[in-house]
């Protein structure tokens, strides 16, 4: 291997400037997130040693070694894990393959747009970019690496972190990665005993690998009572420390553990730099035995809803790490909960395979979502405060388990919080709150979607509604009007959306007749009106549901809303074209005078002007532009003017 130099990508080139310029507060994470990268690959060894023993040559002595020369200002971390080749060196750190650095500046630069303050250390780590970290405090950096298993040389990697890095062949033998840092000269504090081993033991004392310094003593010989020898040269030793526990949290008794403990490790095992919102530790023996340490965030994290993102939780069987990102521990909808699952009943060289079927796997799942969704019901009855803050982050992900998760739909609908007619403005009330408040007469709970609250809740279906004191929710999230396909009815009462179908509010046969006889006067008219708008809606009909407005639109009974379109529209799904119902007031006296117009003259090309500006009035009542907004425009400053001439 010839020795060779190449230039950083674009977006690690930026982030590094970012890094240089002292970005992060908080400094001393980056010795967290080396160790944390080392374990990783301790991780991975162990993992492929399930496979294949030959890799790891005879050694599973594992360790991580944290050390220090005060006098050559470094620290050096080395571990004896699965280590790196060339290229996998030269795509993990020098390129934006696997550091997720685009996401990363994209993400800084959205939080910074909102407070030049803010801090940013929460980001450091979660987007994979802890590595550069070390670059806060050190002039340079060197790395050596040889793969386990690999016939290959070991590799040296050298950056001062500025716009290159070199690559050569380094005579390292051993399987493992060494990574040494020259601190600058404002960081040399960095490399002594005391402020590492405080480091270690504040971030990283669950790591399940002893993290170990070797430090250097001189001392005197003694004599046969213990006492130093005058006058006698001292003698150099080397100790080894551990500077961790090694325990794994999650296998310690609750009672054994402090506060600070479990929420740094959930620093540790999230990226996040807050505290989390909840968290949940089991101990479950008997016929299924298994720990579990998990945790609700409080804040959503960024790629909660991007397909390719990794779950939060991961799986160790017997203390051996197994997998992260496993899939099959909870349920999609419960992506964002973050910890370990760690069984004693299932088989440590199981494949992945194999694992997904495992039903001793079920069963841990179906008791983890049980806890889970009991832990948060509890949260909601006994701290609503708290509620609401996750649910603000984390309701949209957890309704998807509405139409997931049958078996659990009815527990989850317990936790759906929405606004209504009744709440304030940001007041969110429960479906249980709902029923409890319905009037005696009213059989079903009505719902209304649209994009945000200030548009529908003036909006003209709700005009009956608030008549007759019937509270009617808001479905303002995209996702909301579509659980409904899977979530009909709540304690035997139907979800009914109120700008769908007919709508029955116990006046039905009141209403017949007059319905009748308003059809039968407005007849032609309305085969008129809907002549001229054939190409927009379907039918024009006498509306039971308006008191004041002239006109509305309404969805068939099993027909598409304009904000399930526009939801299946953002999914990349084809919409079949979906004609509505234009539904009229007849009391309004508009309708007799169009009457009056059609009467005198059928071909009047007032009826065609206004039968479009009345659906355009009904789109713009439900929050959207006319599709001929300068044709709207036109129409309205004429029959302005012409009201003008009167």
């Amino acid at each position: 291997m010839t020795k060779s130099t190449m230039k950083f990508k674009t977006e690690v080139n930026q982030l590094l400037k970012l890094v240089t310029h002292s970005l992060y507060s908080n400094k001393e994470i980056f010795i967290r997130e080396l160790v944390s990268n080392a374990s990783d690959a301790l991780d991975k060894l162990r993992l492929e040693g399930l496979k294949n023993k030959k890799i790891l040559e005879n050694n599973t002595d594992f360790r991580i070694n944290v050390n220090f020369n005060s006098d050559a200002g470094t620290i050096t971390v080395i571990d004896n894990g699965i280590g790196m080749t060339k290229d996998e060196i030269i795509e993990n750190i020098g390129t934006i393959a696997k550091s997720g650095t685009k996401e990363f500046l994209a993400k800084l630069k959205d939080i910074k747009s909102n407070d030049k303050n803010a801090n940013t250390d929460q980001l450091i780590g979660q987007f994979g970019v802890g590595f550069y970290s070390a670059f806060i405090v050190s002039d340079k950096i060197v790395v050596i690496s040889k793969k386990a298993g690999s016939k290959d040389p070991a590799v040296r990697w050298e950056s001062d972190g500025k716009e290159k890095f070199t690559v050569d062949e380094s005579d390292r033998t051993e399987r493992g990665t060494e990574i040494t840092l020259y601190l600058n000269k404002e960081h040399l504090d960095f490399a002594s005993e005391w402020k590492i081993k405080e480091i270690v033991k504040k971030y990283s004392d669950y790591i399940t690998y002893p993290i170990v310094m070797t430090v250097q003593r001189e001392e005197k010989p003694k004599d046969k009572d213990g006492k130093d020898i005058k006058d006698a040269e001292s003698v150099t030793k080397y100790e080894d420390l551990t500077l961790n526990s090694m325990k794994a949290i999650w296998q310690k008794d609750k009672k054994d553990i402090k506060e600070e403990e479990y929420n740094e490790f959930y620093k540790h095992i999230s990226h996040d730099w807050e505290e989390p919102l909840e968290r949940i530790h089991l101990s479950v023996e008997g016929m299924l035995s298994y720990k579990a340490l998990l945790y609700l965030p409080k804040k959503a994290p960024f790629d909660m809803f991007w397909r390719e993102a990794k779950t939060g939780v991961s799986l160790y069987i017997k203390n051996v790490f197994i997998m992260d990102d496993n899939k099959n521990l909870l349920p999609e909808y419960f992506r964002f909960v973050k910890g370990v699952v760690d069984s004693a009943d299932l088989p440590l060289n199981v494949s992945r395979e194999i694992l997904q079927e495992d039903k001793a796997l079920e069963k841990i799942k179906t008791n983890l979502v049980k806890k889970i969704i009991d832990t948060l019901k509890k949260m909601k009855e006994k701290e609503p405060e708290k509620y609401l803050e996750f649910y603000t982050n984390f309701g949209k992900v957890l309704k998807e388990g509405l139409y997931t998760d049958y078996e659990n739909k009815d527990k989850l609908a317990e936790l759906l919080m929405f606004e209504s007619t009744k709440t304030e403005k940001g007041k969110l009330t429960s479906l249980k709150d709902y029923v409890s408040r319905m009037p005696e007469g009213q059989k079903d709970i009505y719902y209304i979607s649209g994009e945000k609250r200030d548009t529908i809740e003036n909006s003209p279906h709700l005009e009956k509604f608030k008549a007759k004191d019937y509270e009617v929710l808001f479905f303002t999230d995209p996702i909301d009007e579509f659980i409904t396909n899977n979530f009909f009815e709540y304690e035997k009462k139907a979800l009914k959306s109120i700008g769908k179908g007919e709508i029955d509010l116990g006046d039905a046969e009141e209403n017949k007749k007059e319905v009748e006889k308003e059809t039968k006067k407005f007849k032609s008219l309305f085969e008129v009106m809907k002549d001229h708008l054939k190409d927009d809606i379907k039918e024009v009909r006498v509306s039971t549901r308006l008191t004041s407005s002239a006109v509305c639109l309404v969805s068939d009974e099993h027909g598409m809303t304009p904000q399930m379109e526009k939801m299946f529209k953002q999914m990349n799904q084809e919409v079949p074209k979906n004609q509505r119902i234009l539904e009229i007031n007849p009391k309004h006296p508009i309708f007799d005078s169009l009457d009056a117009i059609y009467k005198a003259n059928k071909e009047d090309a007032r009826l065609k002007d206004y039968s479009e500006l009345l659906y355009d009035q009904a789109l713009i009542a439900e929050g959207v532009i006319p599709k001929d907004p300068v044709r709207f425009a036109q129409k309205m400053a004429d029959l302005m003017a012409m009201e003008a001439k009167k």
